[in-house]
């Protein structure tokens, strides 16, 4: 919850208020620290939301301001305006602090953990089902593609001296292969997985024995966190909005 939240306060932020995101960026380093997670490894994780980020990228010609210059791709003519340059950083920078906090959640927190919390959340039993399914049969999908790998390097006989493999066609053509049967054998996996599964007695959900309850000192962190978090939005509009 206060993920969500911290990811929420982030994400109602007001345009151009690179100052106070800044400040979210150092406390999310301070607290990668504090985690033994090293300064910069939320900071390379989040570049994952990159292609995302880079729907906004129409913005910086489509938002009327300033015209900053102008940019020429054959009859299309581009204006690069302020305002647009200004939105197109603000939400570029508030995608990577979410994925950000995301990450920190997900690097700190034991994955059961995580799936106990979305259904004492009262998240739908099936979607926590398929989630906590997916994370497990990572594991068997990377098994059955090593085994791919290794079968193909067991039937490759390089001559010394000579190129090994064939044109990209060809290359192309044996990976599609291989993904075919990396799916069709990882499929045929997972039903015999799931048939031993429903022999031990399994009925759709993952049952513990119980949740640990939450510590007094829990609740005043969370607390701390949401209090901390409405004040920097609230503060962080007053002196963006002084009116």
């Amino acid at each position: 919850m206060a993920a969500i939240a911290a990811i929420a306060a982030i994400s109602l932020q007001p345009m151009g208020a690179f100052g106070p995101l800044a400040l979210m960026f150092a406390l999310l380093v301070a607290a990668s620290l504090l985690a033994r997670l090293g300064p910069w490894r939320l900071v390379r994780g989040a570049f994952v939301a990159l292609p995302f980020m880079l729907i906004a990228l129409p913005l910086v010609f489509t938002r009327p301001g300033d015209p900053l210059g102008s940019i020429s791709l054959g009859p299309l003519h581009l204006t690069v305006s302020g305002e647009g340059l200004r939105a197109f950083a603000t939400i570029a920078l508030k995608s990577w602090l979410s994925v950000q906090v995301a990450l920190l959640l997900t690097y700190t927190t034991p994955f059961h953990d995580l799936l106990d919390a979305l259904r004492e959340l009262r998240l739908p039993r099936i979607l926590v089902s398929i989630i906590g399914f997916m994370y497990r049969y990572l594991a068997v999908i990377g098994d059955e593609a090593q085994r791919l790998l290794r079968a193909r390097a067991s039937r490759s006989a390089l001559a010394e001296g000579a190129a090994g493999g064939g044109s990209i066609a060809w290359r192309a053509r044996v990976t599609g292969n291989m993904v075919g049967s990396l799916f069709l054998r990882s499929y045929e996996r997972s039903e015999r997985v799931y048939d031993a599964m429903i022999a031990r007695g399994f009925e759709g959900t993952f049952r513990h024995l119980g949740l640990r309850p939450i510590t007094t000192g829990e609740w005043i962190a969370f607390a701390s966190v949401l209090v901390a978090l409405a004040a920097w939005a609230v503060a962080t509009h007053l002196w963006w909005n002084p009116s």
